[in-house]
């Protein structure tokens, strides 16, 4: 936990002048509240006994000093409620722009195992109650401390034996509070998974709507969902519990600490030793004491939203990628493109069983190579090794003799365009998905890039051309359309090595024809793997690799395969045998 608040407290480095301002009027703003009883005594005990001319003379300085104290605690709790919120602002800002580059560094495989629901809680939810903590908790601090230790200074000074009366109860009080913080703590984290987890629920759901409703399945969702939310419920409940023992609990302490002193105040009147001044005086400063108590209740609530938010937090920070650049890795320009396996296995993460073991193949460079198999065999895991989205667990991969390994990732991916069978297009217009392959082309490449993709003709019969909006993940466009979209941005980047992962096996006839040409065209002189479901499609490979679980079983040309009759040639009679 102090290792947690230690790293909390780095935020503020960039903005200490702000941070430390906000608690210096912090502590005026509480030494103001402070004042106020005293004066009251003052007047009570001394004031009243003077002259009518003395009361009205020193009563004006009274009132000016009261109006000065006013507009002094105005400009405090408006620095503090203004631009201490801002400071707040920007650490949220900070932390969400690094959590999202961290994000962005990780790995296929973090990604795997997380539901997108859930990390956007701990972008959005998480970070604001971290914030509201940053802001608010050190000046309640500062604020509650200056006025529990001089209400309990200045309660001394006036009658030691009263104050004692009124101290006694606050290390119950406090004892209270500290075991049931424990409770909350447990109980608030448990609130920020449950939420997490009805995020994932309902980002999983609205993803797929189509296909909820293509199914009627509108009430099993509901269902599930409400199954979510009863966890969610049953959570936020059992905080609340402790919540309610908490503030009642503390609230009946505060009540207690005032009884004390108004029985000990009668007694202690009754003896002479207190003056029923003093009294009123005592009865003042309890409330100054008790307010920042109830405080620093608020602040219990907002301290366990925050800090279990920031553990949240840095559950992802401490995430290591482990995927990154070697030390001492190079950019690489890949001239030829040849691509070497040698020995490769891999299995992934918490999997016993390899998805692939000791496989060797070398790509010629500028070859049209293609992968066939059943499902499972590991064609996409194999592809995906290339350009290190996961790393191999035994062997190397080579291109141009280079291990990927020792190169930046940043220029081997660079150097890699990948086709897939679902197309993701980014919220927007035609141009900005395109213009996605290379941001910094012209708008005359991202024609051209088009233009090779077979897409400009249907770009430009769309309403606003290649201004056209496309919604969220091209819902507006046809699955043909978006491909060649795909195909597009991958024309404008450019890159020396391609790899089509079933590029075409959702696609229509008609649309197939037109992406297989636009695939082709691209795929020229360029060292090209494509993963291949309709076997049609790759008759012009110059290399046909059939991939089982146990490697690379068959390789050969369409016709040598077919003349061998093993198991391509079952593959292509069960698919064409009508």
């Amino acid at each position: 936990m102090w290792k947690n608040l230690k790293t909390m407290i780095t935020y503020y480095g960039k903005y200490k002048a702000v941070f430390w301002l906000d608690l210096v009027f912090a502590a005026i703003s509480a030494s103001i509240v402070l004042m106020i009883p005293l004066l009251v005594r003052y007047v009570t005990a001394t004031l009243i006994y003077e002259t009518p001319e003395v009361i009205v003379a020193q009563g004006k300085w009274i009132a000016i000093g009261l109006v000065i104290l006013i507009v002094v605690d105005f400009g405090c709790k408006f620095y503090i409620s203004n631009i201490g919120h801002v400071m707040g602002t920007w650490i949220e800002y900070d932390m969400r722009a690094e959590i999202f580059n961290h994000l962005q560094r990780l790995s296929f495989t973090f990604f795997d195992n997380q539901k997108v629901g859930a990390l956007m809680s701990r972008i959005t939810n998480d970070l604001f109650d971290i914030t509201e903590l940053m802001h608010h908790g050190p000046e309640n601090i500062i604020l509650s401390v200056i006025k529990i230790a001089g209400a309990i200074a200045i309660l001394i000074s006036i009658n030691w034996k009263l104050a004692i009366a009124a101290i006694v109860v606050l290390p119950f009080m406090f004892a209270f509070s500290y075991i049931l913080n424990k409770k909350m703590r447990g109980a608030f984290r448990n609130n920020r998974v449950k939420i997490a987890e009805i995020n994932g629920q309902i980002e999983d759901n609205l993803s797929g709507i189509r296909v909820v409703k293509s199914f009627a399945n509108e009430e099993i969702e509901n269902r599930k969902f409400k199954i979510g939310n009863d966890g969610f419920l049953s959570a936020k409940k059992n905080s609340y519990f402790y919540m309610g023992v908490f503030q009642a609990g503390v609230g009946t302490f505060t009540t207690i600490v005032q009884v004390v002193v108004i029985v000990s105040g009668i007694l202690l009147i009754s003896g002479g030793q207190v003056t029923a001044t003093d009294l009123v005086t005592f009865m003042l400063y309890i409330g100054v004491l008790t307010e920042p108590i109830n405080t620093l209740i608020n602040f219990t609530e907002q301290f366990q939203n925050g800090y279990t938010g920031f553990e949240r937090f840095r559950e992802i920070m401490d995430t290591v990628p482990d995927i990154t650049d070697k030390k001492g890795a190079k950019p690489m320009e890949i001239k030829d493109g040849e691509i070497q396996f040698s020995n490769v296995s891999f299995r992934y993460e918490d999997a016993n069983d390899a998805v692939l073991s000791n496989v060797n193949l070398t790509v010629p460079a500028g070859a049209y190579y293609a992968l066939v198999g059943s499902s499972g065999a590991g064609k996409s895991t194999l592809c995906s090794l290339i350009p290190r989205f996961y790393d191999v667990t035994e062997g190397s991969i080579t291109i141009d003799g280079k291990d990927v390994r020792d190169v930046t990732l940043h220029s081997l991916r660079n150097q890699i365009g990948i086709v897939q069978q679902d197309v993701y297009l980014f919220a927007g217009t035609i141009y900005e998905n395109i213009l996605y392959g290379r941001p910094d082309a012209t708008r005359e490449e991202v024609i051209a890039a088009a233009k090779s993709a077979n897409a400009h003709d249907f770009i430009m019969s769309m309403p606003d051309g290649y201004d056209t909006d496309i919604g969220q993940r091209g819902v507006k466009l046809s699955g043909g359309q978006k491909q060649r979209l795909s195909i597009a941005r991958v024309f404008l980047k450019n890159p020396p090595i391609l790899i089509f992962d079933e590029a075409t096996s959702a696609l229509d006839n008609e649309s197939e024809k037109v992406v297989q040409d636009s695939l082709e065209s691209l795929a020229a002189n360029r060292t090209t793997i494509v993963i291949a479901h309709r076997l049609s499609t790759i008759r012009n490979a110059q290399q046909i690799l059939v991939l089982t679980e146990q490697g690379i079983e068959e390789q050969g040309t369409h016709e040598e395969l077919m003349e061998r009759y093993g198991i391509y040639r079952g593959l292509y009679d069960m698919q064409f045998k009508n």
